[in-house]
């Protein structure tokens, strides 16, 4: 395959792609970026900057994150570089999360707000046990950023009071204790004012101490352990299970108490994974097993190897119209058939397969929902609402609450997720995206300074769905981080925020750098694009028909060609999707690379 038949990138980038040998780290929040990047000056390793990276995170974009959340990761250590691990940080439904109990409270979807889609806060119990295994410091010492945060304050970016003023109604009728935490004084903090979490820094504090409270001859790994054990068993678990008993307010515009329990928690330990791979070009693309989106980004590469060059380019009408029939088809067979069960992998990422699915694209847009055919198994055809509302809401105006937490059709961002990754002078690679508890998922609990998130509605209360609800069973999540390896050897990561446009996003940049040789930075600056012409993850869990969301930068040219071709467009302005942020290592030269989303000037990379 030859360059010469891919759109040339931009002689002009918005940042620099920064070069190094000594560590590199990006993420959606330069206060994040910068305390990790602090810690591996420090002599910390990936594993300990990614872990206080995140904690940062929790603080300093509170819409996009919490510690009642979830996250995922996908990792590769210097000692064994060419065995992609996945960090699975995703708890299940808890143990009375059943359909029959939801639908007898007079649901048709999980809510997307309140303590009924609460899945067991998974995030905090992940990055620990990352840090017991991979890292090297102390738990105090990579928590001390976030608590510093949380205790004396930091300027809040717009988008969180921007956040806090859509909820605003619904804080201050019927979640005083958002509004207390969130408002304080009645009054939505401005862009740059000083905002403190004290309740969430004494938590972190509770899980220093009770690392540190028992004999002194403990290891590090069994210091962290005992407050992994806090966490699950102790005060967080107890406070979390005792106010969500009393109903509260949920998007479905009624009151429902939540349904965790102190079993629950106690019995929720994240772990490893084997990454689900494909080889692409000669390289190695690493993502979560099914029970995440991951392998669709998967497919649509096996879908897309097909093609010659002129038809991967995401910046041609031909390349951009291929590049979305491919994701119709991966992410119809995600609604189809992926869940926290067993998925036939194998099949959907054959060749043979692969083929198929690609026949099927032609020179029109689809409106059809296409999964294709796995023998043995029956494909699930989710409810196809091209729009929602709950009957209790029925004439009301509107959604109590914030269910989707990405960027809505048209770019506006209405909240998010968070990412990180991570690279330093050994070859350890990390990319994570933490999400779910952002401020807006369920009413905060006084004495954590956080919620619970809401990442159960990604399930259905249909029968029959491989990610149908069920007690036990993890959603299947859209958390979807990237390792890329090259003969045996990480050689980026990568991620990006966004809902069902994380892997969208993220296939552009693997076009761009793999197939048309752009630099990180210009990869992730170049035009961007998405389609919606598939039912949404999130509540009220609706779809577009033929939808596809572009930036106007595309150019006029390219947008009416796809507008001839059947695709029901939407422009979001110049500079509107993609969040994304990465980190590259070159494994012959050792040179370290990183580069970060300039989109709503967030987002930052550091390192030398």
């Amino acid at each position: 395959m030859t360059l010469t038949a891919f759109t040339a990138p931009d002689s002009f980038t918005t940042r620099p792609t920064l070069q190094g040998s000594f560590g590199m780290t990006a993420s959606t929040h330069w206060l994040a970026t910068a305390s990790a990047q602090a810690v591996l000056e420090r002599g910390g390793n990936a594993f300990d900057a990614a872990v206080a990276g995140a904690f940062v995170l929790h603080v300093v974009e509170p819409h996009l994150n919490g510690p009642g959340g979830d996250m995922t990761g996908v990792f590769a250590t210097a000692e064994n570089p060419s065995e992609p691990v996945v960090l699975m940080g995703q708890g299940p439904a808890p143990a009375a999360a059943t359909r029959e109990h939801y639908l007898s409270e007079g649901l048709e979807l999980v809510p997307g707000a309140g303590a009924l889609a609460a899945a067991v806060p998974a995030a905090v119990d992940a990055w620990l046990l990352l840090l017991r295994d991979h890292g090297t410091w102390e738990l105090g010492d990579v928590l001390a950023f976030a608590i510093g945060y949380a205790r004396n304050g930091h300027p809040i970016v717009g988008r969180v009071g921007a956040t806090i003023n859509a909820v605003k109604d619904l804080f201050t009728e019927h979640w005083p204790t958002s509004a207390a935490l969130w408002m304080p004084d009645g009054s939505i903090p401005a862009e740059g004012d000083i905002v403190k979490n004290e309740a969430y820094a004494a938590v972190l504090d509770r899980l220093v101490a009770a690392g540190t409270a028992g004999d002194a001859a403990q290891s590090r790994e069994d210091r962290i352990d005992a407050a992994r054990r806090e966490w699950r068993e102790g005060f967080v678990a107890r406070a979390a299970v005792e106010f969500v008993q009393t109903p509260h307010r949920h998007s479905s515009g009624q009151d429902h108490a939540g349904v965790i329990s102190l079993e629950d928690f106690a019995s929720f330990e994240a772990g490893y994974e084997e990454a689900t791979t494909l080889k692409f070009r000669g390289y190695t693309i690493a993502k979560t097993g099914p029970w995440g989106q991951g392998p669709a980004l998967l497919q649509t590469l096996a879908i897309l190897d097909g093609f010659d060059d002129d038809r991967l380019d995401p910046s041609t009408a031909l390349g951009a119209h291929t590049i979305l029939e491919a994701q119709k088809l991966a992410i119809a067979d995600r609604e189809a058939y992926y869940g926290d069960a067993s998925v036939p992998m194998e099949h959907l990422l054959s060749e043979e397969y692969s083929a198929q699915r690609r026949a099927l694209i032609t020179d029109r847009a689809s409106t059809e929902f296409r999964p294709g055919t796995v023998p043995g198994n029956t494909p699930f055809t989710p409810p196809l609402r091209t729009e929602y509302t709950p009957p209790a809401l029925a004439g009301a105006g509107g959604f109590a609450g914030v269910g989707e937490p990405t960027v809505s059709r048209d770019g506006e961002t209405r909240g998010d997720t968070c990412h990180i990754d991570v690279v330093d002078q050994w070859g350890n690679m990390v990319s994570a995206t933490p999400s779910g508890g952002w401020l807006q998922s369920s009413p905060t609990i006084p004495e954590l300074g956080f919620c619970l998130g809401s990442r159960l509605q990604m399930t259905w209360l249909e029968e029959g769905a491989p990610s149908s609800l069920e007690p036990g069973k993890r959603p299947r999540t859209t958390l979807t981080p990237t390792l890329i390896l090259k003969d045996g050897k990480p050689v980026v990561a990568l991620g990006s925020p966004g809902g069902d446009q994380q892997d969208q996003w993220q296939l552009l940049y693997i076009l761009r750098t793999i197939v048309g040789g752009y630099s990180p930075q210009q990869a992730i600056d170049a035009p961007s694009l998405h389609t919606t012409s598939i039912p949404g993850s999130f509540f009220p869990r609706t779809w577009e028909p033929g939808g596809a969301v572009v930036e106007d930068r595309l150019g006029e040219d390219v947008i009416t060609d796809l507008e001839q071709r059947g695709h029901v467009i939407t422009r979001a302005g110049d500079w509107a999707l993609g969040r994304l942020s990465s980190v590259v290592r070159d494994p012959s030269t050792g040179v370290l690379m990183a580069a970060a989303n300039p989109r709503g000037a967030q987002g930052y990379a550091a390192g030398r």
